[in-house]
């Protein structure tokens, strides 16, 4: 427990963590209903970065997780597998680094799926299709 404590507030996955602790807020805010998880949709758009078609907050969220995942998991197996040297310490360094563009490939394939849970379009009210399925009936 000792070491996992160490590297999650360790230089430089402290960077990774305190992100996390954001999104943690926010994902509290929003399960309040003091925001909404659109929030910052109008501010960015994904579809250049292969993340469209769900709000920025999942994506991000997504993001900022498995890289902390990526992170916290490699330099965890470089603590309890490989001897402390000089070596070890510039890879424990740079895997956090490192994490970040397996983490946005990874995010990138998992958020396609959840293209279909948020649509571009709304689809039609409950009072629209109550009405609709009256215009069938009659």
């Amino acid at each position: 427990m000792r070491t996992l404590l160490s590297v999650v507030t360790g230089p430089p996955t402290i960077l990774l963590t305190t992100a996390l602790v954001v999104l943690l807020c926010f994902w509290l805010l929003v399960a309040a209903g003091v925001t909404s998880v659109g929030s910052f949709d109008a501010d960015a758009n994904l579809r250049a970065w292969g993340m469209g078609g769900v709000p920025v907050a999942v994506a991000v969220s997504t993001l900022t997780a498995v890289a902390w995942s990526l992170s916290v998991g490699g330099v965890l197996l470089l603590v309890v597998c490989a001897p402390p040297c000089a070596a070890t310490r510039l890879l424990r360094m740079a895997l956090p680094v490192a994490a970040l563009p397996v983490a946005w490939r990874l995010t990138c394939l998992f958020v396609r799926p959840l293209h279909r849970l948020f649509p571009d379009e709304p689809g039609p009210s409950a009072r629209g299709r109550a009405r609709d399925r009256a215009d069938h009936a009659a």
